[in-house]
């Protein structure tokens, strides 16, 4: 029986929605940001690599393969590493809320570099999150640390999520998902190993990391593309934009992290503000939320 496609979209998006609590835990466990991010990696790319070499997917060869290199090191080395920095710095919540800034840098880019119109929906958005984040950084929160560090690896991680659009229109189309992650991950992976103090980890502390690489990396991953084949990409991003209302409501369950009323609405704006342009008419969202 065939799973209906709004709910393997919701599941990408609870999935999604665990990346921080599962990085806190891993963290609280003694490994580094840095390590998750990295295992994360190693582990997920080889969960594609292994699926890429069942299905025979083409990998990207030449020009491509340098391509999908480089954007292992920016949307898997940089991305990675800056998403659970920010979970440390700021925690889960506020990390998975900055996270979706990314639609204002997708339009923002788009705009700059692909020449592609900035109307009055997209400055609204953009004018929306930039207050959504002076909200936010007003705002506070219990248990939620409001610095610059952690506003910094936050945008930083939306930021570089967003250039899984430039990649992703030029290439999604080309290859299969599964064969460019076999191939960026791996790489990005490569990118952190540098930077990255090895641990003693606890099977408490391996149970994270299988978790962030089976569930919310590879699982993700392959239920939204299998959803988006039967669902229109712009109700798929609506129904992605619950991820973190599920890391904020697990954060609080979890790990006490509230955000005070100024802070929500805040975070409501930016949330809005995706949710805004994910509506767009233009297809510049989509390659965007098959990534996390």
């Amino acid at each position: 029986m065939r799973v209906p496609a709004p709910l393997l979209i919701l599941l990408a998006a609870v999935l999604w929605g665990l990346l921080g609590i599962l990085g806190k835990n891993a963290q609280a466990a003694g490994v580094g940001p840095l390590e998750v991010a990295f295992w994360r990696a190693v582990l997920g790319g080889s969960l594609f690599a292994l699926h890429s070499a069942v299905t025979r997917s083409t990998l990207p060869r030449g020009r491509d393969l340098l391509v999908t290199a480089a954007f292992g090191l920016t949307g898997v080395s940089v991305f990675y590493g800056s998403y659970q920095l920010a979970v440390r710095a700021g925690g889960a919540s506020l990390a998975s809320v900055l996270l979706y800034t990314a639609p204002a840098f997708v339009a923002l880019l788009g705009w700059a570099l692909l020449r592609e119109r900035l109307g009055v929906r997209e400055g609204v958005a953009v004018a929306g999150t930039l207050t959504g984040i002076a909200l936010i950084s007003l705002g506070g929160g219990q248990g939620v640390n409001v610095t610059a560090a952690a506003l910094a690896w936050g945008l930083t991680a939306g930021f570089t999520y967003s250039l899984y659009y430039l990649y992703g229109k030029a290439y999604f189309t080309h290859y299969a998902p599964t064969a460019l992650y076999a191939v960026a991950l791996p790489v990005g992976a490569l990118g952190l190993l540098p930077f990255v103090e090895f641990s003693h980890k606890t099977p408490a502390a391996w149970g994270s990391l299988v978790a962030i690489a089976v569930l919310s990396t590879y699982l993700a991953y392959s239920a939204y593309s299998a959803g988006l084949k039967h669902l229109p990409a712009t109700r798929a991003s609506v129904i992605a934009s619950l991820e973190p209302v599920v890391a904020a409501g697990l954060a609080a369950l979890l790990f006490g992290e509230r955000l005070s009323p100024t802070a929500l609405l805040g975070a409501g704006l930016v949330i809005g503000a995706a949710l805004l342009l994910s509506v767009e008419k233009r297809p510049a969202p989509e390659p965007l939320t098959q990534v996390e």
